[in-house]
């Protein structure tokens, strides 16, 4: 049998050099934390409060990596109002009806309120964005909601809403009620005793709406 000399050098094997698929896999799971971490830290305290070095905290990564991927907090911003587009326009099919719809915005809205709070914060005006992006994004939303509202007339003569309401009274009670749990959570407490953004809220507030803009659910 052969005697161990500890003196004697050992072979080792070469550290291997992870792959490209493996480096790019791990630099997509690093964009997604600080992407996370970055809603999380605009919705809590906007864009004008929010810091790289808190989104950094929250990612667990090295601050410089925000620069290396986004360019920095405005690039954090744009790409996350990208991904929020992007998921709004495949939301609903087309095929939905107006109770289904109404479910997925409410699912939506609710589900992840740190994205909730940041269209918020942006509706009061907290964004970096220039006069001419303002006055530009703001027609865009516009041009977005005129093309909601004339879904909602669409549906009235379809005979799935009662034509008696106003169309952009429909759609501005829904997006109030999406919103209101993330907005006014201490008052849809108080005055429902439920959790604003439980299912139970969900289910109770659309039923009572469908019973207003639904010719089926009035009794």
């Amino acid at each position: 049998m052969m005697n161990y000399d500890a003196t004697m050098p050992t072979e080792r094997s070469p550290r291997r050099a992870p792959k490209a698929e493996e480096r790019g896999k791990a630099a997509e799971q690093t964009r997604k934390r600080i992407l996370q971490a970055a809603v999380e830290e605009f919705g809590a305290k906007g864009y004008s409060g929010a810091r790289t070095a808190g989104i950094a905290a929250r990612a667990g990564v090295n601050q410089q990596l925000i620069s290396y991927h986004f360019g920095g907090k405005e690039g954090l911003l744009n790409e996350l109002r990208r991904q929020w587009a992007a998921a709004d326009a495949e939301r609903v099919p087309e095929d939905a009806t107006f109770a289904q719809s109404l479910s997925a915005y409410f699912d939506a809205t609710l589900d992840r309120p740190e994205w909730s709070r940041l269209v918020i914060w942006q509706a009061l005006g907290d964004t970096p964005d220039s006069e001419d992006e303002t006055r530009e994004r703001t027609q865009r939303r516009r041009v977005g909601m005129q093309e909601a509202v004339e879904r909602v007339r669409r549906r009235q003569r379809d005979g799935e809403i009662v034509d008696d309401l106003d169309p952009e009274f429909v759609l501005l009670l829904s997006y109030l009620l999406a919103f209101a749990p993330i907005a006014l959570p201490q008052h849809v407490h108080g005055i429902l005793g439920v959790d604003p953004l439980s299912s139970e809220y969900r289910h109770r507030v659309q039923e009572q709406l469908l019973r207003i803009v639904a010719p089926h659910s009035r009794g």
